[in-house]
């Protein structure tokens, strides 16, 4: 079993080693695009090209599915994606987990970027999730950017800003970019008052890890031996997990589980 993960930096690390606790026997091949950093700012065709371009270098290793681990990318480009890769290779957007963190009752808050927040596509998973209920949509100007650069005091001032802006009675919070899941005791400590319940963080990885294997007719099976290889694309060169992916543990247990595929670096000029 083969699962590509794609996203425009190392955020696809929380699904990876979501999957990864799944299927430790799984080949894991992570494609990302640190030369095109980052996808937010960019028009959705120019999202769109980039992601096909990311997709394309994942789809070279034959994998049985492809994880689009990235937000922005799923907005703009995951109709593009399914169209252009064919109905045989199942590709898995990651959508906020506005759904789940809705079930139990509000009020909650969904933290996503600036370029996310107030969307149309995450109005809509509002409307049609929690239409009665109190939602608060909190932008995190430079947090994604902070944890792709494993920053910790960029980290810190850009968690706190966020925090300022979220109300302190809300029951969840949406993580509604997947680099934010990497940080996300950072953020429970930022929110969780003393005088509150338990604050609950909502994140997509593990759902979009258990669909991915729903959609190639496998199980969970974590007892199954750690031998899964680890294929990195950086920019379509073959490489190593970057140095801020080894900066978290989800990094640092996907480079530990199993052996690494390493190959030269060719360096463009």
């Amino acid at each position: 079993m083969r699962i590509a993960l794609m996203d425009v930096g190392i955020g696809l690390l929380a699904a990876a080693a979501a999957v990864r606790r799944l299927r430790p026997d799984a080949d894991l091949v992570l494609s990302s695009d640190p030369d095109g950093m980052p996808w937010g700012p960019r028009t959705p065709q120019d999202v769109t090209a980039r992601a096909l371009t990311v997709a394309e270098a994942a789809v070279a290793e034959r994998p049985d599915a492809l994880i689009v681990a990235c937000n922005t990318a799923s907005v703009h480009a995951l109709t593009a994606l399914r169209d252009h890769l064919g109905p045989d290779l199942p590709v898995i957007g990651t959508v906020p987990a506005i759904k789940p963190a809705a079930a139990d009752g509000g009020p909650i808050a969904v933290w996503a970027t600036p370029a996310t927040t107030g969307s149309a596509y995450q109005r809509g998973l509002i409307e049609e999730f929690a239409p009665d209920m109190s939602v608060t949509e909190v932008a995190c100007p430079g947090l994604s950017d902070a944890v792709e650069d494993a920053d910790e005091a960029a980290i810190g001032r850009a968690v706190a800003i966020a925090a300022a802006r979220t109300p302190r009675e809300v029951k969840a919070v949406v993580l509604g970019c997947t680099h934010y899941e990497l940080v996300a005791p950072h953020i429970r400590a930022a929110l969780q008052h003393p005088d509150r319940p338990p604050l609950a963080l909502h994140g997509s990885a593990e759902a979009v890890a258990a669909q991915t294997l729903r959609r190639i007719g496998e199980r969970p099976a974590p007892e199954a031996p750690a031998d899964g290889r680890l294929t990195v694309i950086l920019s379509g060169r073959k490489s190593e997990l970057p140095a801020a992916a080894l900066r978290y543990d989800e990094g640092r247990r996907l480079r530990a589980a199993g052996p690494v595929v390493r190959r030269e670096v060719v360096h463009e000029r």
